[in-house]
């Protein structure tokens, strides 16, 4: 490993740190704990439900499509998790506590953020009118991912990068159909 690339993993590993003795303030955790364990699905599938109830055939339309971008999205990152294999902070540095259990081994991507950027971005696609909700509680699951001790900084901002991705080619399919 060469000298800049060590350099930007110590870096990385001090936000890490940084961002962990943030969250061992008890409201801070808790609150970062709440966002994360929304971020675990029931937060969305509350949304897909209350669209379809809302919003009828066209709210169910809507929740298929975030549905079926989720499903991409779990084989997406269960893939990368399987194959990089990047252990937790906390597994890296005794300094760094997870302050919620893990919902699996690895750190890259985080699945939580992933999924928040690609469920905000096609459900918004759909209803506009929910970015002032969904945008703040997207960045809060991805923040919670760091402070929690469970993801570096990276692994969020790839699982940004990855789900917009996702996102904007489920988008752009659903308009062939």
């Amino acid at each position: 490993m060469n000298a800049r690339v060590r350099s930007i993993r110590v870096r990385e590993q001090d936000w890490c740190l940084l961002a962990n003795q943030w969250g061992s303030r008890l409201a801070i955790r808790r609150a970062f704990a709440v966002a994360s364990r929304l971020g675990d699905g029931g937060a969305w599938y509350a949304l897909m439900l209350a669209l379809i109830v809302v919003d009828g055939a066209d709210g169910l339309t809507a929740a298929t499509h975030m549905g079926l971008t989720a499903l991409a999205a779990v084989l997406l990152y269960r893939w990368l998790k399987h194959h990089t294999k990047r252990p937790r902070p906390f597994a890296q540095d005794v300094r760094i506590q997870a302050l919620v259990a893990p919902l699996d081994e690895f750190s890259f991507p985080s699945g939580h953020t992933l999924h928040a950027v690609s469920f905000t971005a096609v459900a918004l696609a759909y209803y506009p009118v929910l970015a002032p909700l969904l945008i703040p509680f997207a960045a809060a699951v991805a923040a919670s991912r760091v402070v929690l001790g469970l993801h570096y900084p990276s692994d969020v901002l790839a699982a940004t990068a990855i789900g917009g991705l996702l996102a904007t080619l489920s988008l752009w399919a659903a308009t062939l159909l």
